[in-house]
């Protein structure tokens, strides 16, 4: 038995914070960015929306355009580095705003990896038989935690959200063996260093800035590289396959140079490595389920595909996956239906 993606949901804000908006408040410029960052603009959330919005709005993409019956779904895995609350979980604040009310949720930080770690452990608990479907959730507003007075650090990332549902099957599709790696000495090189119980906000650390995110770039580039190229390596070794069997790379998207030395590396050709960080910026968790909700036209039945992510902890990982056959998608007669229901529920 294996776990294979059925269907897939994304969402981004619709304001966009252009690299021009950005160097009219901080010293840098709009060339300088794409050549170092590939950025060209990043999605951002408005004051009232929270990471359990995006999330939500990702699921209610994947329902909406998928026969999905939301009262099936046994699990929700919320992938996120910006929770709601320090207390109590977004996963919960989720179920509830998707009414997936036959669905346990729980919250998982792995920053970057998130969403391959939430994953991993969801393809663990069809393969252990005691689940049947899945959602897996990466969903940030990194807005809320980054300083834009800090050109090293608000030139790289935006909001969003991606959803896969995850379902067991007995075909050779789904998922493959995955490696996951933390190495917690890298911490103090990119972390919010106030907020949480190590540091909890004050006077002081609003007047430091310490409640932003703070990141040693030049440390972080040399890490992400080696081990997105290393452990994506033993991912292939683990799966028994050359990297000439990969179809689509699906790299996290963190600097477009990262991605290009990975690729390299792996002695892939760029042109299937799949890249939307000069839409959308760094999403965080959000990065790779947002690429398999962008391309998803793309991949074929059968294709294999190499998932790689490097985030803070540090943590980083791989896998490969058998892309399989996708759910029936909703045609135009059924999502009037849908709407016409939800006008009644609400009416009532």
């Amino acid at each position: 038995m294996s776990a294979v993606i059925t269907a897939i949901g994304g969402f981004v804000p619709p304001s966009i914070l252009t690299n021009k908006k950005i160097s009219e408040t901080v010293d840098t410029s709009e060339e300088w960015i794409i050549k170092r960052t590939g950025i060209r603009e990043r999605r951002i959330a408005d004051d009232e929306t929270a990471t359990s919005d995006l999330a939500a709005a990702a699921i209610e993409n994947l329902i909406e355009n998928y026969n999905v019956d939301r009262n099936e779904i046994e699990a929700l895995l919320v992938a996120t580095a910006t929770p709601d609350h320090i207390l109590a979980p977004t996963a919960s604040i989720v179920c509830e705003k998707s009414r997936l009310t036959n669905a346990f949720g729980i919250d998982m930080n792995a920053a970057c990896s998130g969403f391959l770690y939430a994953l991993e452990m969801g393809a663990n608990m069809i393969e252990s038989g005691r689940y049947k479907k899945l959602i897996i959730v990466g969903a940030d507003k990194m807005s809320s935690i980054v300083d834009y007075e800090d050109r090293n650090t608000c030139i790289l990332f935006g909001d969003g959200a991606g959803a896969v549902l995850l379902e067991k099957t007995e075909s050779d599709y789904g998922l493959m063996k995955t490696i996951l790696k933390t190495d917690g000495s890298g911490v103090s090189s990119l972390a919010v260093p106030a907020g949480g119980s190590r540091n909890p906000t004050s006077m002081q650390s609003l007047l430091h800035r310490t409640h932003y995110l703070k990141q040693d770039g030049a440390f972080v580039f040399k890490r992400a590289v080696s081990a997105m190229s290393q452990v994506s390596q033993d991912a292939l070794v683990k799966n028994d396959l050359e990297a000439d069997k990969i179809d689509w790379v699906i790299p996290h998207q963190a600097n477009l140079r990262i991605i290009t030395a990975v690729s390299e590396s792996l002695n892939i050709d760029f042109d299937k490595v799949k890249v939307n960080i000069d839409r959308y910026g760094n999403t965080t968790s959000a990065t790779v389920p947002l690429c398999l909700w962008d391309f998803k036209e793309d991949f074929k039945e059968g294709q294999n595909l190499l998932i790689t992510t490097f985030g803070a902890g540090f943590s980083w990982g791989a896998t490969c996956l058998k892309w399989g056959v996708m759910r029936e998608r909703k045609t135009l007669k059924q999502k009037i239906t849908n709407i016409e229901k939800e006008d009644v529920l609400v009416a009532h």
